[in-house]
Parts: structure tokens; C-alpha cells; sequence
């Protein structure tokens, strides 16, 4: 613990300065008294580390004492800054570890690198949950990246869309997907995906495993997502859709519906155009068309449309006027 935190100080003065003894116990957790003698082991091991005396005063390293980074360009530098999101880390709970390492990075560039990297984090924020919702942060989320990281079995109960069940599972890697988290782990030799936030129990156990040497967490995702996406979106539909209509889809659909949108080139004099696209389950798929409103209308399949009009029909008796209600 001291070795880092002696390290931390030494970066903090590089980076920042001049800096007091307080702000230097507050940063690291300790106490003014362990940071003086903190700053004596710096001085006894060479590093020129002195003090201004005064209500301004604090400590300082000798001027042109610095830690460089050899062979970083400027794309290099920017591209550390940009690439965390600091959120993600909190949540895996590697903030501290993360500001840390930026700091430190900070401190060992040479000073056109360094404001360079600044400014990448003045103008650029990564902000992974979509638009009207909120990250997840499952209170599993610390301990199962610990087993990821040391690869240690897991006992969990987690609840599946029907059913709780209890998995023991070697943990191979975690992914968060829109602002998700999805555990990706060897059940029964099987590689299989779990959204943290449904873990019910868990035990970290001391039981360690070899993962598969061929393993690759990145191609197993996207290889995951895109069968998720077939399953998710089996059957096709012809519809008919208003330009306005066509921006929502645009706007609201999923990237796989999007990507595998056909729209013909034939527009009436309304602007109306056919398209053929993916679509779900008749019981989904009639929910989603539902959200177009009265800008679609859905040619085929014909159970589709029959389930579309079974629809309306529900939707025009339940908002009929109560006295047309009375009547009947």
C-alpha cells in the first residue's frame, strides 16, 4: 500500500504542482502526519521534492524533474483518455483505480501530449444507456468481475425470463450492451449469456478453473448478438408506410430491423412507399406497427394483418363513447 501511495503522490505533484499536505491526506486516506513522513522517504530515495513555507505553501518537485512516456503521439494520447467510460468503471468498482491511472498518465506525458489529452476530455463525454433510460448497476457486479479476473467459479440463483434457476458457471467475461450488463459464462462446457441484473444470490467460491485457451469474448459476442437478432426477428412483413412513418422506423427500429430494411422505389402521391422487413412474433409485431399508429398499414402476412385489424377493432371499442358503450 505504500509503494502505491507513494507513487499517487509523486504523480499528484507532477501533475498538479504545488500541492499541501492536507490535499495530498485527503486524496490518499491518510493523515497529515504519514504524508510528512511519506515525503521524507521521496527526499531520502533522491526524488527533489521540497517545501514552500506560508499560507500558499505546500509541496513541489524540482522544476524539470518529470516521469516521461517515450514514443506517445498526440492520436496515442487522446485515444487513453477517450477510451474508459467513467461510469462503466465505477460500476465494476475500478473508478478510483481509473482516475488514478489517468492521473498518473497525465503526469508522465510531456506537456504538448498532456494538454492535448485535455482537451479530448473537454470535448468528447461517452455516455453508454440509451436515451430515456438508466445504466444498470447490479450490486453483483463488483464481486463477479473479481471472479472473472481470477477466474473463479460462481454459485448463482438467477431469474430467466421463466423461471429461477441455480447455475454453477466459470465465469469467462463481462460485456455491458446499452447501458446493461451481461455476464458471458461456461455452463455445462457451453459458453451462455446472463444480464447481471437478474442474479438473485451469488457465492464467489475459491474453486478455480482454466478458461478455454480459443476463447475470444469479442467474436463471441457478436456472434451472440446477431442469433439473438435472427431469433428475436424470425418472420418477414410487407408493409406500406408514410414518409413519417419511415422516419420512426428509422428513429425507433433496432439496428438488425434497419439493416435489413427493403424499401421499394414505387412512391404514390402521398409519399406512402412498400418495405419489407423483419418483424417478431405476431403478438410483438402487432405491438410495434401499433407504435406507427396510423402512418402503416401491413400488407402481408395476412395473419398479421387479421391480428392488426382484431387490434383496432379492440382499441376502436374500448375508446367509444361511454354512451355508445350503454347502448350495446
Amino acid at each position: 500500500m505504500r509503494a502505491s501511495r507513494l507513487i499517487n503522490i509523486l504523480t499528484t505533484l507532477q501533475a498538479r504542482g504545488l500541492v499541501t499536505a492536507e490535499a495530498l491526506a485527503d486524496e490518499n486516506e491518510v493523515s497529515v502526519r504519514t504524508i510528512y513522513r511519506d515525503i521524507d522517504a521521496l527526499s531520502l530515495s533522491g526524488i527533489p521534492v521540497y517545501s514552500e513555507r506560508g499560507s500558499d505553501g505546500g509541496y513541489r518537485l524540482l522544476d524539470g524533474y518529470r516521469i516521461r512516456l517515450n514514443g506517445v503521439s498526440p492520436a496515442e494520447a487522446q485515444a487513453m483518455f477517450l477510451s474508459g467510460v467513467p461510469g462503466a468503471a465505477a460500476d465494476l468498482g475500478l473508478g478510483s483505480l481509473m482516475a488514478g491511472a489517468q492521473k498518473k498518465l497525465t503526469a508522465a506525458l510531456p506537456e504538448d501530449l498532456r494538454e492535448s489529452a485535455r482537451r479530448m476530455q473537454s470535448k468528447f463525454h461517452l455516455d453508454a444507456p440509451t436515451w430515456l433510460a438508466e445504466g444498470e448497476q447490479p450490486i453483483y457486479l463488483p464481486a463477479i468481475a473479481d471472479a472473472v479476473w481470477n477466474s473463479k467459479r460462481i454459485r448463482m440463483r438467477y431469474r430467466s425470463w421463466k423461471a429461477e434457476k441455480n447455475r454453477v458457471a466459470e465465469p469467462l467475461g463481462i460485456v455491458m450492451k446499452g447501458g446493461a450488463w451481461y455476464l458471458v459464462a461456461r455452463v455445462d462446457d457451453t459458453a451462455r449469456t446472463y444480464r447481471i441484473s437478474r442474479v438473485l444470490d451469488l457465492i464467489v467460491t475459491e474453486d478455480r478453473f482454466d478458461g478455454p485457451k480459443d476463447f475470444d469474448l469479442s467474436a463471441y459476442w457478436d456472434e451472440n448478438t446477431r442469433r439473438l437478432e435472427r431469433e428475436l426477428y424470425p418472420n418477414w412483413a410487407t408493409i406500406r408506410v408514410s414518409p413519417w412513418g419511415l422516419k420512426e422506423i428509422e428513429h425507433m427500429a433496432p439496428p438488425y430491423v434497419r439493416a435489413n430494411l427493403e424499401l421499394s422505389d414505387d412512391v404514390d402521391e402521398r409519399g406512402w412507399r412498400t418495405a419489407r422487413l423483419p418483424v417478431a412474433q405476431e403478438r410483438m409485431a402487432v405491438s410495434e406497427m401499433l407504435r406507427l399508429g396510423t402512418e402503416v398499414e401491413v400488407i402481408e402476412p395476412l395473419d398479421l394483418r387479421r391480428a392488426m385489424q382484431d387490434a383496432v377493432q379492440s382499441l376502436m371499442a374500448r375508446y367509444a363513447p361511454q354512451s355508445a358503450k350503454l347502448t350495446r
